[in-house]
């Protein structure tokens, strides 16, 4: 998996590319709650439910369901989440399943099983450049070291990137006038 703090990057990031205020910070807040929750189920090694189990880690917590779960969730929470039903519900989606799509990129694990309960098969990007974070008590290690650099290289520096790169296009107000 990334890190903790690599998950949160797609919801800062959509955050940071929306129109100031567009995007409220307790709809952020909720969206990296959505991107960080589904390695919760890392608490299944202290139940001793194995890693492969489909309640295991990077199963059923990484699927497309559990997504559209929390999306769910958002829509009914819109109001305290200062947004409209679909904004809530299209966020908290996008950023929950960011999480189980850039574990599909590590370099280790299991895979995710994206398609539970459809399918318990574990899945992997073609491509797999981010290293696997290590648990907290190897994180602060030259492994963790490496993983930061990676989720450097492959995660924030692309967001960044993209996210300067639509802040500078020039976008057309509702009104049809550009705005910088």
């Amino acid at each position: 998996m990334p890190s903790v703090f690599t998950h949160a990057a797609v919801p800062l990031a959509l955050w940071c590319a929306s129109t100031r205020g567009r995007v409220s910070t307790r709809l952020l807040a909720a969206g990296v709650a959505a991107a960080v929750l589904p390695d919760a189920d890392v608490l299944g090694f202290a139940l001793h439910v194995p890693y492969a189990d489909a309640f295991g880690h990077r199963g059923a917590s990484h699927s497309l369901l559990f997504s559209a779960m929390l999306a769910a969730l958002a829509l009914t929470l819109h109001r305290p989440l200062r947004a409209g039903p679909a904004q809530a519900a299209a966020f908290v989606f996008a950023c929950a399943l960011s999480h189980p799509l850039l574990d599909a990129f590590t370099s280790g694990g299991l895979g995710v099983a994206l398609w539970w309960p459809w399918s318990e098969a574990r899945l992997f990007a073609p491509w797999r450049p981010i290293r696997v974070s290590p648990f907290a008590n190897g994180f602060f290690s030259a492994r963790g070291l490496q993983t930061v650099l990676s989720e450097l290289r492959w995660v924030w520096l692309p967001l960044t990137l993209a996210v300067l790169g639509w802040r500078l296009l020039p976008h057309r107000s509702p009104a049809g006038s550009r705005t910088p």
